[in-house]
């Protein structure tokens, strides 16, 4: 199902029809501020694994980024972060960004062995809108595509086509970017960009 959502005023009732969905332990595809990609409930084990399958990946060795809605919700599940850093996320978030932050206890019991997690805030209503909605965070990663020179879909009608049998809904939320989030580590003892990408730190 392709579900039009328009990013500057997102319909509150076809979010609660994502929402419904996710609930139901199904995986949907949205908008970021940067590429598309899968997107589960964080707390619906049916859509950890049929994300990972996906992805062709076991759900113990997927690298879902988490996305919040606010800062505030990082200390359920992450470590305490220092001062420094925390500014750092403050500067940069909402943005196209994915830092990674040491995990704590509170993770799916699925991903009980990593330290640390990718942890997201998009710089995108639809996806904040559906991750304040839902009450927990999303697990996503990215939508890759086949062609050995485009590296993501950028058309969320394509997108539809390829994955309408795969997966509950996918949110055409306008074209989206080809270019990914950039990557921070933070676990070290300098933030360290590990994949340069769309967002530029402040």
């Amino acid at each position: 199902m392709l579900i039009p959502i328009y990013p500057t005023n997102p319909d509150e009732k076809k979010i609660k029809e994502i929402i419904n969905y996710l609930n139901d332990g199904q995986v949907i595809i949205l908008p970021t501020d940067g590429v598309y990609a899968f997107a589960c409930s964080m707390e619906k084990n049916r859509g950890i694994e049929s994300m990972a399958k996906l992805k062709g990946i076991k759900p113990e060795k997927a690298n879902f980024t988490f996305v919040f809605h606010t800062l505030s919700q990082l200390a359920a599940y992450t470590k305490q972060v220092d001062t420094t850093t925390y500014k750092l996320l403050k500067r940069n978030l909402p943005g196209a960004f994915t830092f990674i932050l040491p995990a704590n206890n509170a993770i799916p019991k699925v991903f009980k062995n990593k330290k640390t997690i990718g942890i997201r805030i998009p710089d995108n209503a639809i996806c904040l809108h559906i991750t304040e909605m839902l009450g927990c965070p999303l697990l996503v990663s990215s939508v890759h595509d086949d062609d050995d020179v485009v590296e993501y879909t950028t058309d969320p009608e394509l997108i539809h086509e390829r994955y309408e049998y795969q997966v509950a809904a996918v949110i055409n939320g306008g074209y989206g970017t080809n270019i990914p989030s950039t990557i921070v580590d933070c676990t070290g003892i300098e933030p360290e960009i590990i994949r340069e990408g769309l967002g530029i730190l402040a």
